[in-house]
């Protein structure tokens, strides 16, 4: 019996990595692993375009690698652990990557997890968001 994850698709900053995101960011993962070899990090950094295209993802994959929008990377089946293998290629921390995924900037988001991460109350729905 596969579980019921439609329930979890209204909930600001949530994204299940299901059997299907697995899927459809198999390349997109594969490409961030590379990441782990020196010698890749260096052809990505000094031209990324060249080394994107010998992956086989999809174009706004490719995209949100470039302009390193990591939610649109997580939309499109990328795993949060393989894509620190990007940020970490150009020496950024887990919370300075994480923290362009919230409208915080770094030292926002920082305090806000060391006091306990984000308040139970506010945004709670992104169709709430949608019909404001």
């Amino acid at each position: 019996m596969k579980p019921d994850f439609e329930q979890f698709k209204d909930l600001p900053g949530t994204t299940i990595f299901t059997i299907e995101k697995g899927r459809e960011g198999f390349q997109l993962n594969e490409f961030c692993m590379s990441l782990r070899k020196e010698e890749n990090r260096r052809r990505f950094l000094a031209d990324e375009r060249s080394y994107l295209d010998e992956w086989e993802m999809s174009a706004d994959q490719k995209q949100a690698v470039l302009t390193r929008d990591f939610q649109k990377m997580l939309d499109n089946g990328g795993n949060v652990y393989f894509l620190s293998k990007i940020f970490a290629a150009e020496g950024l921390s887990y919370v300075q990557a994480v923290s362009t995924m919230t409208d915080m900037n770094v030292e926002q988001y920082q305090a806000m997890m060391l006091a306990g991460g984000r308040s139970v109350q506010g945004w709670r729905s992104k169709k709430e968001r949608d019909e404001a």
